[in-house]
């Protein structure tokens, strides 16, 4: 296992190199993806890759996608390299802890997204409107409030270096359909109050994340990350108190130092210290750790 930030695999046919993922054609049924140490923030790839970071994505995803198995299927055919076809062993170094073989799908044009508390740009929203996304709130709500029942908020989904942007569950069902929608939506909030017990007990809670959606034929699936440092906020429950933004087990920390960097959020980012890549790191490996109740084993975490 080794760090990778960016993949070339001779033989293999390159469908997207995404601001984390590489996605490799393998036969007309199946593609690999390869989660690299690349790390983006505002929609920005940075120079300088957060180590075995995508081991923690990749690891979690699958983590997971098993505990919702019966809530929906899900794209994974192949999980550990031995279990790769045979082309592939000659990549196993890259490919270790970090990469799966799925099913095709055809994305959603959107992306699911599920709040349990007000914040980001939920909260932006709200102080605006008084909603977040179409969800009228009570008045005098404070940050970091908890939201019951959790939200659906939908969004576009962007191309790279390009920006999602919020819409309605109307908007969401213009674009895809009211009957499709309306079962993603009952799938990602089935999905978010399962891992939100389940996190609060292991004293983290999941502030907000995102699903995505895929069709194989006609065949909904679950694809991409699942309830990732990357894709979702998770504060430490001790301490938390509503008007208080916790300090968090994701990226939150690193979008942070951007900000107060002065970057205008605009390409090429800033050089980003090594303490503060190291402090990353141990923010997704805590998030592992604690989700999961083992340590993920990585060279020199």
């Amino acid at each position: 296992m080794r760090v990778v930030t960016q993949t070339r695999f001779p033989g293999l046919e390159l469908l997207s190199r995404g601001k984390v993922r590489d996605i490799y054609a393998l036969d007309p049924e199946h593609l690999l993806i390869v989660t690299t140490d690349r790390m983006s923030a505002f929609d920005v790839v940075l120079g300088e890759p957060v180590p075995y970071k995508g081991v923690v994505l990749n690891q979690i995803t699958v983590f997971w996608m098993r505990m919702f198995e019966d809530l929906t299927p899900n794209h994974l055919v192949a999980t550990e390299v031995t279990d790769f076809p045979p082309a592939l062993a000659a990549f196993a170094d890259d490919l270790e802890g970090r990469a799966v073989v799925v099913r095709r799908a055809k994305p959603l044009p959107i992306e699911c997204i599920v709040r349990g508390y007000l914040t980001g740009s939920g909260y932006k929203d709200y102080l605006a409107t008084g909603s977040v996304c179409g969800h009228k709130l009570p008045e005098g709500l404070p940050e970091a409030a908890k939201l019951t029942p959790p939200l659906f908020t939908p969004s576009t989904k962007a191309e790279l270096g390009e920006h999602d942007e919020n819409i309605t569950v109307a908007s969401a069902k213009a674009r895809v359909g009211e009957g499709l929608v309306r079962r993603v939506q009952e799938i990602a909030l089935a999905m978010y109050e399962r891992a939100r017990a389940y996190a609060e007990e292991r004293g983290i809670l999941i502030a907000d994340t995102k699903f995505e959606f895929g069709l194989h034929d006609r065949d909904l699936m679950l694809i991409d990350e699942v309830l990732t440092p990357d894709s979702s906020r998770f504060w430490p429950k001790e301490g938390y108190a509503p008007g208080l933004v916790p300090p968090s087990f994701d990226k939150q920390y690193l979008r942070d130092w951007l900000s107060a960097s002065g970057w205008d959020k605009r390409p090429p980012a800033p050089k980003v210290p090594e303490e503060i890549i190291l402090q990353t790191q141990r923010r997704y490996l805590d998030a592992y750790r604690i989700l999961t109740g083992s340590p993920l084993a990585i060279p020199n975490p």
